[in-house]
């Protein structure tokens, strides 16, 4: 048994956050591809997103006193942990087809899993999120799974 996570910890697994809407634009497009250095014609152009376009698409716009110590919108799909302190654990993201401009794209997120681990400086809280993405039409346009760790 866990240490840290409670049953009622652990039933969290499997929450969904209201699903988001957002449409995509050339000039958004443009914009990223400038302040990422991305420098294929075609992202410059805004004829397609490049890679992580989508992660600043759907993030939250918060006033400043909205944001955690560490500068982090605070997520409404995350219960209250035990530990405060985060930490980036990993981010895979499988793509399926092109985002362009013009795409009406629904982000859902799923609060995927809830773990423990011993670390060397005591006990880490790992959570698991996924986020899908289809278009209008309802076709996947991507999958995106991040890992946190809380210490």
């Amino acid at each position: 048994m866990s240490q840290l996570l409670s049953n009622e910890l652990l039933a969290n697994i499997g929450r969904l956050a209201s699903p988001r809407n957002e449409i995509v634009t050339r000039r958004d497009i443009r914009k990223y591809s400038i302040a990422t250095g991305q420098r294929l014609k075609k992202y410059l152009e805004g004829d397609e997103a490049p890679p992580m376009f989508h992660v600043s698409l759907f993030w939250d716009v918060v006033e400043m006193d909205q944001l955690s110590p560490d500068g982090v919108s605070i997520d409404p799909l995350l219960p209250e942990f035990p530990l405060k302190k985060a930490m980036a654990g990993g981010l895979k993201i499988e793509y399926f087809k092109p985002i362009v401009p013009g795409d009406w794209l629904t982000a859902i997120r799923t609060l995927t899993d809830i773990y423990e681990k011993q670390g060397s400086k005591g006990p880490l809280i790992f959570y698991e999120i996924t986020m899908n993405v289809v278009n209008e039409s309802g076709e996947k346009v991507l999958k995106e799974t991040t890992t946190r760790i809380l210490r």
